[in-house]
């Protein structure tokens, strides 16, 4: 940024403004808590469902709970009391005795009904997500910014509230509905929240405010970990306290928000309404003439006149859409089947099988390193290309996955290899927020203009949100049954992505809609004649 362009943005940065993009990215960092707040009681959570549900968790030597040869034991048995409330030492195995809770035939299955509620407890926050992601828009235009914002608070206080009383009703259920309405909550906030804070923003500083959301996120899965600490709120007692404080930053936005201007941007085009449009300006903006932005309104207003919207369906019936939309999904898939949420859910766990002694500090620090890179992953952004530093990422965390799989798998030959595996995980999170963290959502954002924009970003919140299920739910199971090689499939997947970004992927930085509309169709010329591609190309000199 020049001196003029710094001395502008500092004009434009008024209190009013400051105040707004603050209780807008609220919803961002409750949407980070939730996701980090889940793995650091995971163990407690665990044995209070087994009670509530009276589980008696199988023998630990029959469930290979030592790790020999290498594997990694199934968490589940080795999370739960071996002697429940209600039970008589000595009966799991097949005896009887007056207050047993579970019959010997069920004994198998117990373990696996635990493993079920714990990845529904988990991944079910997703579910909420992928209901709510196509209606943003429908309720940011009907509503306005604002009020919409307002109105989907209540989900979170709601969510909250449940869980916060998990231990006065059947915990499983309460938690796994509080968790499914606050990712209903997240779900419209991931997309009313960026919409809000680039449209009170600006120029001058809309791409720096605009990235604050990610670091909204990463702070808020930090303190959920610190939080979670055994002599904190990660225990018996104020484990539900822990899952539902969220909700104090549902309370806090809910309130602010009454102290926010709507979007001007809203206002005008969408409203027709210059006059309040112009209040609201002044309110964001203090002494600025409003007339250049009120000018730049109209002339938008103009351009998504002339554009028509387009639907879901037509992005991918319509060939003109097709290359851009698989682009914008492999993108979204690529960043949640990456393992890195694999890595947020269940770090805590994936520590202690590499044999750390205080496994919960390890993951504390993961959440350090993730907000630390978030913040500098914002310059690398504005300065490097989005491909070359999607490229470099997935490149830098295909490494980390195989290293992590052989510090894993070699741990009971050398006990060092806990150090690589440890190391391993940090060098993930990082060149997951250099790369593969940030940019998806950039990416999508540029690669379609006014019209297709809305049904792009729809049916790719969609996809990603359906990719963090799938891993939420999945992963538990097929940690269990691949044991230290887990992350032998997400290496592999990776390095899918890897070649599909190379080949597919395009760079974005600095070009217009038809610069990158001219890409997709380049890639499709090898099959048409010799003239076609001397035009092309006699187009891209010009």
């Amino acid at each position: 940024m020049d001196k003029k362009s710094k001395m502008q943005a500092e004009k434009h940065l008024t209190g009013t403004l400051v105040l707004s993009v603050f209780t807008a990215v609220l919803g961002f960092f409750q949407y980070g808590y939730s996701l980090g707040v889940i793995n650091a009681p995971q163990k407690v959570i665990e044995a209070h469902y087994a009670r509530v549900l009276g589980i008696v968790p199988l023998d630990r030597q029959a469930t290979n709970t030592s790790g020999e040869d290498g594997a990694i034991p199934s968490t589940i048995p080795s999370t739960i009391p071996s002697t429940i409330p209600g039970t008589v030492p000595g009966t799991e195995a097949g005896g009887s005795a007056e207050g047993t809770l579970a019959p010997p035939e069920d004994l198998a299955a117990s373990p696996h009904v635990l493993t079920m509620y714990w990845s529904l407890s988990v991944s079910v926050f997703a579910i909420g997500g992928m209901v709510s992601s196509f209606t943003v828009g429908w309720i940011g235009d009907r509503l306005g910014r604002v009020k919409a914002m307002l109105v989907v608070n209540v989900l979170s206080i709601v969510g909250n509230l449940l869980m916060g009383l998990a231990k006065f009703g059947p915990s499983h259920i309460l938690i796994i509905a509080g968790r499914a309405i606050t990712g209903l909550y997240c779900g419209l906030s991931s997309g009313l929240v960026p919409m809000y804070v680039s449209e009170v923003s600006p120029t001058a500083l809309r791409g720096a405010l605009g990235t604050l959301h990610q670091l909204a996120i990463v702070t808020g899965i930090l303190i959920s970990q610190v939080l979670g600490l055994d002599f904190l709120l990660g225990n018996d007692e104020m484990w539900p306290l822990l899952l539902g404080l969220s909700g104090m930053a549902a309370l806090l936005q809910f309130f602010l928000l009454l102290l926010c201007p709507e979007s001007p941007r809203y206002l005008y085009i969408k409203l027709g309404k210059v006059e309040e449009a112009k209040k609201s300006l002044k309110r964001l903006r203090g002494n600025c003439d409003p007339m250049k932005e009120i000018a730049e309104m109209e002339k938008e207003k103009q351009e998504a006149a002339s554009e028509k919207k387009v639907s879901i369906g037509q992005l991918f019936t319509s060939s003109k859409y097709r290359q851009a939309v698989i682009v914008a999904l492999m993108v979204q898939i690529s960043q949640q089947f990456s393992g890195i949420n694999a890595i947020f859910y269940y770090s805590t766990n994936i520590f202690e099988r590499a044999g750390v002694d205080q496994p919960v500090y390890a993951t504390i620090g993961v959440g350090v390193v993730n907000t630390v890179f978030t913040v500098i992953s914002v310059f690398l952004v504005e300065k490097a290309g989005r491909r070359s530093l999607f490229l470099a990422g997935l490149m830098g965390m295909l490494m980390s996955a195989v290293a992590m799989t052989v510090g894993l798998a070699l741990l009971s030959q050398f006990a060092w290899m806990s150090y690589v595996s440890m190391i391993a995980i940090f060098l993930f999170v990082i060149f997951f927020e250099v790369g593969p963290g940030p940019i998806p959502w950039f990416i999508v954002a540029e690669l379609f203009s006014q019209g297709p924009r809305p049904a792009a970003i729809a049916i790719a919140g969609f996809c990603n949100w359906a990719c963090n299920f799938i891993v939420g739910m999945c992963f538990q199971y097929i940690a269990d049954l691949c044991g230290p090689y887990v992350f032998v499939i997400f290496a592999v997947l990776l390095l899918v992505f890897l070649l599909f970004a190379f080949l597919k992927v395009p760079e974005t930085k600095g070009k217009s809609f038809e610069e990158i509309a001219a890409v997709f169709r380049r890639k499709k010329l090898p099959a048409k004649s010799m003239t076609e591609l001397e035009e092309l190309r006699g187009g891209e000199v010009a």
